[in-house]
């Protein structure tokens, strides 16, 4: 519990004192964001807000977890270590892909088929990694199962072998990590919104990975002692993760509230969408951490329909995607529409988290 709260306040006193430091840096380079002329008009005002803030939380994020382990002199474990590979990996493809923005002067950055190589080469090593290190009771920091509250036995994708497995499980990780990644990329479009909706998110699975570590089915002398209801490998470990994530995102937020006075661009969104995706497959929650963020997916939703509906028709469903610029030009206020949307992730949140402790009440578990 200690490693907790240390994570926490590490990952905040970071991000809160470190971000204007590199606002100014950023200020010094020109370092600004580019705005679409077919945008909003109230976001011109925007134009040249520095960018690229993801750095500040990934940083403030790793020395928040790997100070926390040093001061209590514990050993960070494998499963966080992928994690975090994933968050890092995608936060290096965003970097790229804002770079490329601000050094053009342009809205566009890596090329598609650039930027899902990238997607593709990390996600598919995280995939394949967290199979392999198993520990000494056979546990590895993923399952080849796909799970909802904890692994669906009848949907194991190792059925054909472990080879099939190891594919079908790395389709699987891609497809995870594209739609997370996406879905917070989509949802960076407003001051605050993406940060607030994740650190809801990710709040939700520290109490997750943290009733992981405290439900003890049974006790197993043989086996040399306590036997968890859940099959995560390194909950604990998770939930400190999840608490550095967090203390860095309240950190930044503080600055990226409206007015903001730094974007986290694709560099953040990228990596924190890895961070969800990672969190979710190493807590065997995949299917229920749709529900969780399912302010993320409904954003997302947003722009298939409106794409779908454009390409089949001709018209639009919304004014514009994704949703929350369809509420801008509605009229409503910027500020209006980040709460209200923190509001619905945190209810949608609220429901995951109700979904998971059903299913520890006796008589309803699997």
């Amino acid at each position: 519990m200690i490693a907790i709260i240390i994570a926490g306040a590490l990952g905040l006193a970071l991000s809160g004192l470190g971000t204007p430091l590199y606002i100014k840096l950023l200020v010094k380079r020109g370092y600004g964001q580019f705005i679409r002329d077919d945008g909003p008009t109230s976001h011109a005002t925007k134009r040249g807000t520095p960018t690229m803030g993801g750095v500040a939380i990934i940083l403030a994020t790793l020395l928040a977890y790997g100070i926390t382990h040093l001061v209590l002199w514990t050993s960070p474990s494998i499963t966080v270590g992928l994690v975090l590979l994933l968050m890092v990996g995608l936060g290096i493809v965003g970097f790229l892909d804002d770079y490329i923005k601000i050094s053009r002067q342009r809205s566009l950055g890596l090329t598609a088929r650039a930027k899902l190589i990238g997607q593709f080469v990390v996600a598919t090593g995280f995939a394949v990694l967290a199979l392999l290190f198993a520990d000494s009771d056979g546990n590895a920091p993923a399952s080849s199962a796909i799970s909802f509250v904890r692994d669906i036995p009848w949907l194991d994708l190792a059925f054909g072998g472990t080879v099939v497995g190891f594919i079908l499980f790395a389709i699987w990780a891609n497809f995870l990590v594209a739609a997370w990644s996406n879905g917070v990329n989509l949802t960076d479009g407003l001051d605050g919104l993406a940060s607030g909706a994740t650190i809801l998110f990710t709040a939700a699975y520290l109490i997750i990975s943290f009733w992981q570590w405290r439900q003890v089915c049974n006790v197993d002398l043989e086996a040399g002692g306590l036997v968890h209801c859940y099959g995560a490998r390194d909950p604990l470990d998770t939930a400190v993760l999840c608490a550095a994530i967090i203390g860095a995102l309240v950190g930044f937020l503080w600055w990226n509230t409206s007015p903001a006075k730094i974007f986290m661009g694709d560099t953040g969104s990228l990596a924190l969408g890895g961070a969800l995706a990672g969190l979710t497959i190493v807590t065997r929650t995949e299917i229920l951490g749709a529900i969780i963020g399912g302010l993320f997916v409904i954003i997302a939703l947003s722009v298939i329909i409106q794409v779908t509906s454009f390409k089949l028709t001709g018209k639009r469903v919304f004014r514009m995607a994704p949703l929350q610029h369809h509420f801008e030009l509605k009229g409503w206020n910027e500020v209006t529409i980040v709460v209200r949307f923190w509001i619905v992730a945190g209810i949608l949140a609220g429901v995951g988290l109700g979904i998971f402790y059903l299913d520890a009440l006796p008589g309803l578990a699997s």
